[in-house]
C-alpha cells in the first residue's frame, strides 16, 4: 500500500491525548485504562476511523481501541475525533502483529477487520489480516467465545479467507458474499470505504469467526 506520507505526522500522534504512547505497559491493564470493566472490542487497520467512532457512539457500555499501521491516516482520524467526547475509545499507532504483546490473554471480546489490504501476490499470503500467522494472534487476545469480524469487496481474498481461517483451528459462524442484500446488514455500521463500494454497486463480503465448532454457514 501507498501512501503520501503527511510530514509531521507522528509527531503531532506522540502529542496526541487520543493516542496510547506506550501501549505494552497496559497489557493485562485495559480495564484500569478505560476506568472500567465493560467489554473490549478493537478494529485493526481502522483508517480514519469513521467505523469505530460511530461504534463508540452508539455503544457507551462497550470499549473501543482503534489500532492502525500508518501514521499520516492516523493522524486523519485524530484531527476527525477532535471537539468530540468519546470516553469508551483509545487510538493505537502499532502493528497487527504486536496484538500479543499490548493485550493480555483473554483480554478482548471482539476484533473487527475491515477492508484489509488484500495483498494479492501468493508470496505475501502471510501478510493477509486473516492469515493464519494473524489468527494465531487473535487467538491469544481473545476471550474464549471471542470473534472476529471481517468485511471486504475483494472477492479473492474473501474466498481465501473462508479456507485460512478454519485450516487455522477455527469456525466460520456465517458468511455472506453479499451483505447488504442479506440478513446481516441489519444494524451494519458502514466504513468509509463499504460507503464508497456500496455506491458503485460492489457487493460487500462478511464473515464472522470464533473458535467454537459446529457453526452454521448460511449465505
Amino acid at each position: 500500500m501507498r501512501l503520501r506520507h503527511i510530514p509531521g505526522a507522528e509527531e503531532q500522534i506522540a502529542e496526541s491525548p487520543f493516542v496510547i504512547q506506550d501501549p505494552q505497559a497496559n497489557r493485562g491493564r485495559w480495564a484500569e485504562v478505560f476506568g472500567n470493566s465493560n467489554p473490549i472490542e478493537i478494529e485493526v487497520g481502522m483508517g480514519k476511523g469513521k467505523f469505530i467512532m460511530e461504534l463508540a457512539q452508539d455503544h457507551p457500555g462497550v470499549n473501543y481501541v482503534g489500532i492502525e499501521v500508518y501514521s499520516s491516516v492516523l493522524l486523519k482520524a485524530i484531527q476527525r475525533r477532535k471537539g468530540r467526547d468519546f470516553p469508551n475509545l483509545w487510538f493505537l499507532r502499532v502493528d497487527a502483529r504486536d496484538l500479543a504483546e499490548i493485550f493480555g490473554p483473554a483480554e478482548v471480546e471482539k476484533i473487527y477487520l475491515n477492508f484489509s489490504d488484500p495483498w494479492p501476490k501468493d508470496r505475501h499470503a502471510k501478510r493477509r489480516l486473516t492469515s493464519p500467522g494473524f489468527m494465531a494472534v487473535y487467538d491469544k487476545i481473545l476471550k474464549p467465545a471471542g470473534t472476529v469480524e471481517f468485511k471486504t469487496d475483494n472477492r479473492e481474498l474473501f474466498e481465501y479467507s473462508l479456507e485460512s481461517i478454519p485450516s487455522a483451528g477455527w469456525t466460520v459462524d456465517l458468511y455472506t458474499f453479499d451483505l447488504h442484500s442479506s440478513p446481516y446488514a441489519d444494524g451494519n455500521v458502514m466504513t468509509e470505504y463499504e460507503t464508497k463500494f456500496l455506491a458503485e454497486g460492489k457487493p460487500i463480503c462478511k464473515l464472522r469467526a470464533s473458535r467454537r465448532r459446529g457453526g452454521e454457514m448460511p449465505e
